[in-house]
């Protein structure tokens, strides 16, 4: 099925737009099961839902979180780990419930393990219905980056120069970048109901086209999205212009 693609002049706009779409998912289904990013893309996505939970419009009693990554040796209290990206910019802001909330374990004795068990917690919760998504420079999505293969189920990254560049403004010094990551891998993320892709910026554009219009190949990992019966792309201008018309 072709990918819907949605277009927007203003950044800001298609983060709000993916905040509508898993208002709508929480609505029609109040026990809904997401899938979650970080990184600078979703904020504004993140934002959008604290208002309108702040308006009474959505409730996160009954939901349950899975977010797709976490850096490895860092402990969930560090200011660079993804569960305090997620603390600060949502779900402090939300009423959902601690024990609802999953995100990988980057301190575990065994990460193979640890992969295992948030696998395991995935399929027991009954699987994802709605996965938010960004995408890297190089097309890569969650932590998969490119490859000879698509990685299946969740598993330990060992993380590409160009991941470890981007993320180094996060960092005081580029050194600091934790060189593995735990993420969920592309056949977990593929068996999610619906699929949100949120992409912003000039430095995406390649990766987005490579993404919709190129072969299905584990180099662009993004591209297995092609096969997905229900994936949304919401795009600002900047993200699309190198999309052929």
């Amino acid at each position: 099925m072709k990918l819907i693609i949605r277009v927007f002049e203003r950044t800001e706009n298609a983060g709000q737009a993916g905040a509508m779409l898993i208002g709508g998912q929480m609505i029609r289904k109040p026990d809904s099961i997401f899938g979650l990013a970080t990184g600078s893309t979703p904020v504004t996505t993140y934002k959008q839902l604290i208002k309108m939970t702040d308006d009474k419009l959505l409730d996160w009693n009954r939901v349950t979180t899975f977010n797709l990554d976490e850096y490895v040796g860092l402990p969930g209290d560090h200011e660079q780990s993804y569960k305090t990206f997620m603390k600060a910019k949502l779900f402090d802001f939300v009423n959902i419930r601690p024990e609802a909330i999953h995100i990988p374990d980057g301190m575990a004795e065994d990460p193979g393990a640890e992969c295992m068990a948030y696998e395991r917690k995935i399929r027991e919760a009954g699987g994802i219905d709605l996965q938010l998504l960004g995408i890297g420079r190089n097309g890569h999505i969650g932590f998969n980056e490119p490859s000879d293969v698509f990685k299946t189920l969740t598993h330990c990254v060992d993380l590409s120069d160009d991941t470890i560049e981007a993320n180094a403004r996060f960092f005081s010094q580029p050194s600091r970048v934790p060189r593995q990551a735990i993420s969920m891998g592309v056949g977990t993320i593929m068996k999610a109901w619906q699929i949100v892709l949120i992409a912003t910026g000039s430095d995406k554009a390649r990766a987005v086209a490579a993404m919709v219009q190129g072969p299905i190949d584990p180099q662009c990992p993004a591209s297995i999205l092609q096969t997905h019966p229900r994936v949304t792309v919401l795009l600002d201008r900047a993200a699309s212009v190198a999309l052929s018309r």
